[in-house]
């Protein structure tokens, strides 16, 4: 009989500052996400630490007494990792390494750790790697790295040309190497792109874990992996679609987050390609996240550094099913609260006020389908019709279900 090994998570504690910018609610939210992307992971938080600085120690990030609680802390209780919640500058790396003696890792590097283990595919792997090795390469001083066994050392090394120096260069050969790999695939998703023909192309986009793979295995009968953690999708996915007798082709992509590492943002260009050539973006939203206005206006602004904020969208807030409605009595006066309202209620909030269409639904429970189904319709029959005015006449919206 073959024994199970259970899954042992890394215990690891959490470290961010209380700042002007950053109000203690606000630094709640960021810690309740760093230790969702921690799990994500594979590390169990053993608990948090927090501080309020006007702004970062320049050397230790937090100040000296708290870097010796968080120190002693580590000790006694074996604690293997050390995350703080924003990037760290290299000479911070290197002084709380050498303080700490454990493996410190900043909210970038965890990302990229976290889409390292989610790349399915070359194409996704090559991305991360060059994500990586731009995060390595101003770090190289705390990292001791001996590169030049990959590169071969005899006749490689300049006269008097130091190890790490070395490092730096392979690093840069294969950074060049991957970009122009990246290149070379980008051209030809460009390709696979203009074969699609003149079909209506509609982009997923939204908050990380909202649900998009879901509703994208609801809409086009597919089998796209869906998994309650963070970034659970890295590969693009492409589906052909019909709603009533209307063809379009719908496109999953890679989730966003607050904080999204620059690196990331440049290395998934040819990705986040697929949105800014996308006719129409259905923007999903988890209505039950206590943060979603946050996670709303996160993917706003990285819509708008991709210069694809200007497009025909659909807000979709989904996961009302985390909702049960228990009707009020009709003399009961106080508001409705989160965990109480109803469909009807949904559509009188602020949120359906948007200025794009705008619907609710669980695209787990499919519940208010036909509802999005018909909005979806008619904007993709909009778009269709203004590209091609002549064959109007063939599509007539339908009920399939």
């Amino acid at each position: 009989m073959i024994e199970r090994k259970e899954h042992r998570y890394e215990k690891a504690v959490l470290v961010g500052l209380i700042t002007r910018e950053q109000d203690e609610d606000k630094l709640t939210e960021y810690l309740d996400e760093l230790e969702f992307l921690a799990y994500t992971a594979g590390a169990s938080v053993e608990r948090r630490f927090t501080q309020k600085l006007t702004q970062a120690d320049s050397r230790t990030f937090v100040g000296k007494g708290k870097m010796e609680e968080i120190r002693d802390f580590v000790r006694e209780n074996e604690i293997g990792t050390v995350i703080f919640d924003d990037e760290l500058s290299p000479s911070q790396l290197k002084n709380l390494e050498r303080e700490m003696e454990v493996k410190i890792l900043d909210r970038t590097n965890l990302i990229l750790d976290i889409f390292a283990q989610r790349a399915q595919t070359s194409y996704a792997r090559t991305q991360v790697e060059l994500a990586q090795y731009e995060y390595l390469l101003p770090r190289l001083t705390r990292m001791w790295t001996h590169l030049e066994r990959q590169r071969g050392g005899i006749g490689m090394r300049g006269p008097g040309e130091t190890e790490i120096e070395t490092d730096r260069r392979i690093i840069r050969d294969r950074i060049a190497l991957l970009k122009e790999k990246l290149k070379t695939i980008d051209k030809q998703m460009a390709t696979q792109r203009n074969n699609r023909g003149k079909m209506v192309r509609v982009a997923l986009v939204g908050y990380t874990n909202v649900g998009k793979s879901t509703l994208m295995n609801a809409l086009s009968k597919s089998d796209v992996f869906a998994e309650n953690k963070l970034f659970a999708t890295l590969d693009t996915t492409v589906r052909k679609v019909v709603i009533g007798n209307l063809p379009f082709l719908l496109t999953d992509t890679v989730g966003f987050i607050r904080k999204l590492p620059t690196q990331l943002v440049e290395s998934f260009k040819s990705t986040l390609d697929e949105v800014r050539e996308a006719d129409l973006l259905l923007h999903i939203v988890d209505i039950s996240h206590e943060s979603f206005e946050d996670h709303i206006n996160s993917v706003h602004q990285i819509l708008q550094e991709i210069d694809a904020h200007q497009k025909p969208m659909i807000m979709v807030f989904n996961k009302i099913d985390g909702f049960s409605y228990v009707k009020k009595d009709e003399d009961d006066l106080t508001p409705a609260k989160r965990e109480n309202i109803s469909l009807d209620e949904w559509k009188k909030t602020w949120m359906a006020k948007s200025k794009y269409p705008t619907v609710f639904i669980s695209a787990l429970t499919k519940e208010n389908f036909p509802e999005m189904k018909k909005m979806i319709y008619d904007e993709v029959h909009r778009i269709h019709i203004s590209r091609f005015p002549y064959n109007d006449f063939l599509f007539e919206y339908f009920d399939e279900e």
